[in-house]
């Protein structure tokens, strides 16, 4: 691109991000009534918060990045996959139908995984991670990891500010690897309406939430985002989307063996993330959050490290950085602090 392209396509990516947030940020004040009437959470032995909130907001963070995402794709001539746009509607209305009713756990997986396989399996034959893997076995493995993804992002939006925390810096670091030419326009797309969606969403959700998104918000979000991160591997930089969620995964993916080990009904509410247990470590709300997103942004400078240098050295160096990071910070989120 010449320096006036990549300055108007700064500009439409700025202008696309405010759109998100204004009417993420206008969707969400206005159906607060309605989410106080029709979908209040009450506090319970598991619950993070002290006061019945209401949830449901996702709506308004999944309609923006819709909305914004489709029209900026018409006018750009930018086609978004019809898969991805049916799913994230139908999981989002599985969500929105838990928020109100509580399915099944089986209801909900078969869902789930229906809408994840939609996605995967109508991606390009050419479109691999492993391309010595049979086709049918990836896309087989693929769609099972889409749909732990989806549950791992519902599972940690379990504290105040914390999904805003992970998918604001590593949907900025999706925008900044497309305006490099790493990342496929659809996704930057998503990724830039999504993080604009997060952004208008965040003033209403500060410590203490005045709402929460609710599974209506948090699954959708976790296929939307899932999908980007895809679509990077796709792209040829597995290293790059293995660092960018490598908190959510590690938190969640332990936290669910140990369960497992221990023999607790896993599928089942608890509070026994790390970041949870922080709290019950004398962490205050403010500060996991904080810590959250500071070792996000890190992984993020890490990820965009590994896409640049293009450098086997440099990428093995990257992910050992990343992953003792991420322990460093499980390991001070599981220790009581001094009084």
């Amino acid at each position: 691109m010449s320096s006036a392209a990549d300055a108007l396509a700064g500009a439409a990516l700025l202008i696309a991000v405010a759109a998100a947030a204004l009417i993420s940020a206008l969707v969400t004040w206005t159906s607060r009534p309605l989410l106080q009437r029709y979908a209040l959470a009450r506090p319970n032995a598991r619950s993070s918060h002290r006061i019945p909130t209401p949830q449901g907001a996702g709506i308004a963070v999944i309609a923006a990045t819709l909305i914004v995402a489709s029209l900026w794709g018409v006018s750009a001539n930018v086609a978004i996959p019809p898969a991805l746009v049916a799913a994230t509607i139908v999981i989002a209305l599985v969500g929105f139908a838990d928020d109100i009713v509580s399915l099944p756990v089986l209801v909900r997986l078969v869902l789930q995984a229906a809408c994840v396989g939609a996605v995967v399996f109508t991606a390009p034959e050419t479109a691999r991670i492993v391309p010595t893997l049979p086709l049918a076995l990836e896309r087989g493995l693929v769609v099972l990891a889409g749909v732990w993804f989806v549950n791992l992002v519902n599972f940690m939006d379990g504290l105040d500010l914390m999904t805003v925390a992970e998918v604001v810096p590593v949907t900025a670091a999706l925008l900044l690897l497309g305006m490099l030419g790493h990342l496929s326009w659809p996704a930057v797309l998503v990724a830039t309406a999504l993080c604009g969606a997060m952004l208008g969403f965040a003033p209403f959700n500060r410590p203490v939430a005045k709402v929460f998104l609710g599974d209506v918000g948090s699954l959708p979000i976790g296929l939307l985002l899932g999908w980007c991160l895809l679509e990077l591997a796709f792209r040829g930089e597995p290293a790059a989307a293995l660092l960018l969620p490598a908190y959510y995964l590690a938190d969640s993916t332990i936290t669910l063996f140990r369960r497992i080990i221990r023999r607790e009904p896993f599928w089942s509410a608890h509070r026994t993330h790390f970041y949870q247990r922080a709290t019950d470590n004398g962490f205050t709300v403010k500060r996991v959050v904080g810590e959250a997103f500071a070792l996000n942004l890190v992984l993020a400078l890490l990820a965009v490290a590994t896409v640049r240098t293009d450098s086997t050295a440099i990428t093995i160096l990257a992910l050992l950085a990343g992953a003792g990071a991420v322990a460093l910070l499980l390991w001070r989120f599981s220790r009581p602090q001094a009084s």
